[in-house]
């Protein structure tokens, strides 16, 4: 009785690892490690850019930036620009069509927000302000040949130049500052910060 119960016992293991074949179709092999589950997914490559279809988000991310990069994919100019230019000029009820102020408006990021611009009637929305003190040639022709004219245009001075001119004796005086640069150099009064979601 007992020589029978050890020889089941002697037996035991072989019978297991015969069933294993048969169940799975690869021999048992000793002292195998369990399973372990699957590595996590690689991340991507340090460095990689990160893309944006968001104005918002994507000043947010890039700080201050002139003209868009590449790391923006979305449409150049979203009705969403548009829609806040309007709001934050006050002409939300001039009754021209979104669809032709986008073909006439840029927008740039400056200190992490979007700012946006209208060309309008020659505004230089893409040149940085003038902060010459000293008068150009055309000027002193004009001056030359209006001597009594107090007011240079801008026609004359250039639409970029921060200060008004007028004319004494037939030479160029400045007569106040109409603006000032902003943080990036560009016209302060021609460029209007949005808020988010406008």
């Amino acid at each position: 009785m007992k020589k029978s119960f050890f020889s089941f016992l002697y037996a035991l293991p072989i019978l297991l690892a015969l069933a294993l074949v048969a169940c799975t179709g690869q021999p048992a092999t000793p002292n195998a490690p369990l399973a372990t589950a699957p590595a996590p997914a690689t991340l991507a490559p340090t460095g990689a850019r990160i893309t944006y279809t968001d104005p918002f988000a994507y000043c947010s991310a890039v700080g201050t930036i002139d003209a868009l990069d590449s790391r923006y994919t979305g449409d150049p100019v979203p009705l969403m620009i548009i829609q806040g230019y309007l709001k934050a000029a006050g002409l939300e009820n001039n009754g021209e069509p979104l669809q032709i102020l986008q073909k006439s408006t840029i927008w740039r990021c400056m200190n992490k927000a979007v700012y946006v611009c209208n060309f309008g009637a020659n505004l230089p929305c893409d040149s940085k302000a003038d902060t010459d003190k000293n008068p150009t040639q055309p000027m002193q022709d004009f001056c030359k040949s209006n001597p009594t004219t107090d007011f240079i245009p801008m026609s004359v001075t250039g639409h970029t130049t921060i200060y008004s001119w007028g004319c004494v004796n037939d030479t160029p005086k400045l007569l106040g500052q109409l603006d000032q640069p902003d943080a990036a150099g560009y016209l302060s009064r021609i460029w209007y910060r949005l808020p988010p979601n406008p």
